[in-house]
This record gives C-alpha cells, structure tokens and sequence, in this order.
C-alpha cells in the first residue's frame, strides 16, 4: 500500500483512483463499508484507496480543546493496510486546506492534485471552508469536474447506527467488548513503558505502565487485554484508574503481563482491550487488593481462554 502524503506532485501511478474519503477514526465498520465500495468502484488496472485528514479538522479548529482519537495515524493506516487498499492519501490538515472553498477542495485536490475517477463518501462528510460542502454539493461538483460519486447511507446493528461517537461513549463506559463490535477490531492503544511507584511489585503483579493519549477517555477499572511486545502478544490484565487504595493520583494504564519474564521500562507495547473484568474501587489495605487482584487475573485468563486465538487484530 502506497502512503502519500498533501496534494501536490502526486506521481502518475497514484491518480485516477477510486477514493473513499473522511476521516475514518477508529475505521469502524461503517466507515468499512465506505471504503469496500471504494474498491467495489475501482476501475481495471486503476488504484483504490483512501484519503484522511491528519491531524483531526477539530484539533486544528479547537486545538486547546482534548479531543479522543480513537485511533492514531500509524493505527488507522494498519487498519487501512488489513482492507488491501493500493493508496492511502494523508492530506495535513492547517490553514492552506481548512481554507479551501467546497469547489476549491474538488477542483484543486480532487481533480488537480489526484484526478480521481471517483470519490465514495458517508451520508454525513462535509468539506470546503466552514464546512459548507455536502454530500449533494460533492456530486454537483462530480458532475461539473468529470468524477462519479457514491454516497454510502449509514449502517448500523441493533437499532443503533455505527459512529465514532458511540465507540467513543462505549470506551468511557467501560464497554470495551461492545465497542470492539461496533468497531470490527479490538480497540487498541500503543505506548512507552514508563516507571511507576512499584506498588504492582510488591504486590506480587509487576505491570508495564503507559499513559493513554490526550483526550483518551475509558472506564476506569480492570480489563481482560492482549499485549503486544515485539510483534510477540501475551494476555493480561489491565488497570485504568486513580488508585483510590493510596494516592488517588492522574490515571495511568498499569498492565499485568501473564506468562511474561523481563524489563519492558523504555520500550514500546500495543494494548487491545477484550472485555470489562470490574469496576475501580478502594480496598482497606494492600494485602485486601492483592486478594482481589489474584481474582481478577483468573477471571480476565477465563476471559481470554473463551476468545481464544482469534482476534489478534480484528473481531473473528
């Protein structure tokens, strides 16, 4: 897969592509559906792929406002990767685009910069300068500059409608499982391993500790997860939350590796979240919450073993 990044000097091999375009965070499966009809459209012999915005248009509009990515850039293009898609566009969102008029933006990047043969979007993209193009103008515009449009209607399970919104308000529920349903992936984070107070230790689960993202936002409280060290994954156990029994400090995600030997300070781990275990809670003593933690670690390994070996990056 091909990873362009702006608009100018697009090389010949890359124009003429059918484009699902948005900004895809977190690529659930409605945004799955954007993007296999991109392909399903794609003419013989010509690319199919994807165009994003980084960073997020509200980071740039609302940058002192924290805004929960469901996704990091190098997540969103594994997951675009997973789809066998031949482009990804990753167009930098600042001022130059965010000023771009709706016809602008089809004129000197669509047709200009890409010369796509068609451009597959949501029922609910906008684009242009104040967000005054839509789905009805992007076809108008289509049929003034020579590409075809494919508006893809939302799509959901259950009565509900798959959105980033509601993965995001599952994530700060503490529904990790329902999330990854919604999403078709287990939601992942990625993070240095940093030093903590070494209570874990002396508890007798030494954990790797990683920071979530600005803006992050999950239910605190313990969590059955797989945790990727070195492209090795191991199962575990995971601990979001202030640690009410001694300092009630910021949140930290402390993760207990099974089945793992070694130091991780200073290296990189990928944490997928699989199913909620409990809810945060203060104990009277530490010897209380080892007990506790004892229990939560057979219950997230019951967990896990119910899985199985599917879904290391997707829901199976």
């Amino acid at each position: 897969m091909d990873v362009f990044h702006g608009w100018q000097d697009v090389p010949e091999a890359l124009k003429g592509a059918s484009l699902a375009i948005g900004n895809f965070d977190g690529v659930h499966r409605g945004h799955r559906a954007v993007l296999e009809k991109a392909k399903s459209i794609a003419a013989p012999a010509a690319p199919a792929g994807a165009m994003i915005f980084e960073p997020h248009p509200r980071r740039f509009f609302q940058p002192d406002k924290p805004l929960f990515q469901l996704t990091s850039l190098s997540r969103k293009l594994e997951l675009l990767a997973d789809w066998g898609l031949d482009l990804v566009a990753v167009l930098h969102f600042d001022a130059e685009l965010a000023g771009l008029s709706a016809e602008g933006f089809a004129h000197d990047v669509l047709v200009e910069g890409f010369a796509i043969r068609h451009a597959t979007i949501g029922y609910n993209f906008f684009f242009g300068k104040g967000r005054q193009g839509n789905p009805a103008i992007l076809r108008a515009l289509g049929e003034k500059y020579g590409f075809g449009v494919t508006v893809v209607e939302p799509i959901g399970s259950s009565g509900e409608i798959f959105s980033s919104t509601r993965v995001r308000e599952m994530l700060a529920e503490g529904d990790v499982a329902g999330a990854a349903d919604m999403l078709g992936a287990w939601w992942q984070v990625e993070g240095e391993v940093e030093s903590g107070a070494g209570r874990g230790t002396g508890l007798g689960f030494p954990t790797a500790n990683i920071r979530l993202s600005e803006g992050q936002s999950l239910g605190h409280g313990i969590y059955a997860v797989r945790v990727a060290v070195n492209g090795h994954w191991y199962d575990g156990a995971a601990y979001l939350g202030t640690r009410p029994t001694f300092d009630a400090g910021p949140p930290l995600l402390e993760t207990f590796l099974f089945d793992f030997d070694g130091n991780l300070y200073g290296r990189r781990i990928k944490v997928q979240f699989i199913d909620f275990v409990r809810a945060d809670a203060k104990f009277r003593s530490g010897i209380d919450l080892a007990a506790q933690m004892q229990t939560d670690c057979e219950k997230a390994k019951q967990i896990l073993k119910t899985i199985g070996t599917a879904g290391r990056s997707g829901v199976e």
